[in-house]
């Protein structure tokens, strides 16, 4: 029988390996600035056409490289940060696996220029899918210009699998948040098809942050800094009033580094228990500073999950330091938190010398010295006590009827609640349970409506409809309402601007990603506009569908849940009669748009069971 196995071309295992590294637009991007970071550039200037697809240029004023260097560093397992394995526990710089650039040049047209300082003449290089086109001597400026064209180009079925240009430019924005975030020493510009999206200019972590996501989080930001003797954590967390449905606000970074931490992040919300909204996320930009030593950065490609060696005490110590920075802010009660900052937690190794507890003790001490307290008869006190309740038991039931119907029941029917309900007066009685549920007694027992659920189907079709005909009604504001957004919500509002517009949003861009929100639909609820455009980007962003031929039912979903009456809003009598006309109306009465049960009926033989 003849051999089988047998080593794969290099062109196909950078492909393979591109698949790791290299998996959207944003992929290239992140790798190409942080390897224009590791050369110590402190300007870097990103130029994006169509959310990647046709250009990815990064150009950075750092060392720049030799032509032997640039050549080289396009082979797999390149690299100048790492020698030895030792090496891969003390990481200190960004990219050092030696696979990004060979991954990016197997799938797509690659443009290498880069000049060392000392070298009159640059070196420029030309690939395509792996294959060396021309290297040869060019004049250019110090530094590096790195571009690839036509991503994926001989990859088709990773091409056809890229998302719509809005999606695919919102991963490139949070990569790029992220590197600029951990490097606010460092000038930054963002373009995309020619348009300006960001000019950072350097600056401090505060300033960086008030950059990216606009001058209203500035009075958002709570300071925080905490040295131990196992890690020092600094940087800013959020006001719990300012907490928002939509992430997008959090941030860990370990030496400069990105990187996600749900554990980390369960220690935040923890130290945030009972002052947020509920579902709602509140901000963070958190620095850590290690010993590069006692973390492992090297379990996974894209280089963001990390690995601690005291991974449970960091989450006290988080706990704690966040919990401090609200008491110092008077958001939660505190004792003390004037105290001088920082604190040291021993480090146990297997060398340490543990020794047994001091234990202090009174040899004077004599229990039998104190008097013992006067106990009144047990039994008398006892008969006294049940005196005092026979002749008071009564009232322990004042008001009770009166409380559980306010609490519990809005009894809308002026008649007598108590009286039989013939088949003509079934659809007249309305009973609001909890300001969430509405009851009306049908012919088969007792109908239970979800509110916010039968809101939803409801504006959800009517949006549906609309932008099929172009036909709803917009509520002009008397005074038009501006937002300030992040980049990537103001850039996916521009984008389906139109269709928000015949949904009855009357919305303009008013520049430096902000907007101005002149008219809302008329069915929307009574929020706040700048609510419903949050809701609404959350679940947008959220959904899961991104097929163009679905484009306008995910924006109706999405907007029929941010616009949608809460689930503890109190409703009239008209109201919920209006509300059931309508949801019988629907195609669909009985699910939401979301697929969640609206309509429920507890037959009367169930309730009759009950008092068998």
């Amino acid at each position: 029988m003849s051999d089988i196995i047998q080593l794969l071309p290099d062109s196909v295992a950078n492909q393979i390996a591109a698949g790791e590294v290299i998996q959207r637009p944003a992929s290239v991007v992140k790798e190409l600035t942080e390897n224009a970071i590791d050369a110590q550039a402190d300007s870097i200037t990103i130029n994006i056409k169509d959310a990647g697809r046709t250009l990815i240029q990064v150009t950075d004023n750092g060392t720049g490289m030799s032509d032997t260097d640039a050549r080289l560093s396009f082979e797999r397992h390149s690299t100048s940060k790492i020698k030895t394995a030792d090496d891969l526990f003390a990481i200190s710089t960004m990219g050092f696996r030696g696979e990004a650039l060979a991954s990016i040049a197997a799938i797509a047209h690659v443009d290498l220029k880069t000049r060392q300082k000392e070298s009159e003449l640059g070196t420029q290089i030309v690939i395509e899918g792996s294959k060396v086109l021309s290297q040869e001597p060019a004049s250019c400026a110090i530094g590096t210009n790195f571009s690839t064209k036509n991503l994926f180009f001989n990859v088709p079925a990773r091409r056809k699998f890229l998302k719509s240009n809005t999606t695919e430019f919102g991963h490139i924005i949070s990569e790029f948040q992220r590197i600029a975030l951990a490097n606010p020493t460092v000038e930054f510009k963002l373009y995309h098809n020619n348009s300006e999206v960001f000019i950072l200019p350097k600056g401090n972590v505060r300033q960086r942050i008030v950059s990216l996501f606009g001058k209203r989080i500035n009075s958002n930001l709570i300071s925080i800094e905490t040295d131990t003797s196992i890690i020092k954590v600094r940087g800013f967390i959020g006001k719990p009033e300012y907490a928002r449905k939509k992430t997008g606000e959090q941030f860990f970074f370990i030496n400069n580094r990105y990187m996600r931490s749900a554990y980390f992040n369960k220690a935040i919300i923890n130290a945030y228990d009972q002052i947020l909204q509920p579902d709602t996320v509140p901000s963070y930009f958190l620095y850590f500073e290690a010993d590069p030593s006692s973390i492992d950065v090297n379990i996974h490609p894209t280089k963001t999950e990390i690995k601690f060696e005291d991974q449970q005490a960091i989450w006290q110590i988080l706990h704690s330091a966040v919990k401090q920075s609200l008491g110092k802010n008077n958001i939660v009660p505190s004792l003390d938190f004037d105290q001088e900052q920082g604190f040291n937690i021993p480090v146990i190794s297997k060398d340490t010398e543990v020794k047994n507890p001091q234990i202090q003790i009174d040899p004077t001490f004599n229990p039998f010295e104190s008097k013992k307290p006067q106990i009144k008869n047990p039994k008398s006190s006892a008969i006294s006590l049940e005196k005092e309740n026979l002749a008071n038991w009564n009232k322990l039931y004042d008001g009770f009827e009166k409380e559980k119907q306010e609490d519990d029941f809005s009894f809308i029917s002026p008649e007598n609640t108590q009286q039989t309900l013939t088949d003509s007066e079934v659809s007249e009685k309305y009973f609001h349970f909890k300001n969430k549920f509405i009851l009306t007694p049908v012919k088969s027992g007792l109908m239970i409506i979800d509110q916010k659920r039968a809101h939803e189907r409801i504006l959800f079709e009517k949006f549906l409809q609309s932008l099929s005909e172009q036909s709803i009604t917009s509520q002009k504001s008397l005074y038009p309402k501006s937002i300030e957004l992040d980049a990537k919500d103001h850039t996916l509002l521009m984008e389906i601007k139109d269709d928000l517009k015949n949904l009855g949003f009357d919305i303009d861009d008013f520049g430096g990603n902000a907007i101005v929100i002149n008219g809302m639909p008329a069915d929307s609820s009574n929020q706040e506009p700048e609510q419903i455009i949050d809701k609404f980007l959350h679940e947008y962003l959220s959904g899961e569908v991104d097929a163009k031929i679905q484009a306008k039912e995910k924006i109706a979903k999405a907007l029929a849940k941010a616009s949608a009456i809460s689930s503890n809003q109190k409703l009239s009598s008209e109201e919920m009669r209006e509300m059931v006309d309508m949801l019988f109306a629907c195609q669909n009465p009985n699910y939401s748009p979301f697929g969640k049960l609206i309509v429920s009926i507890i037959k009367t033989d169930e309730i009759d069971k009950r008092f068998n």
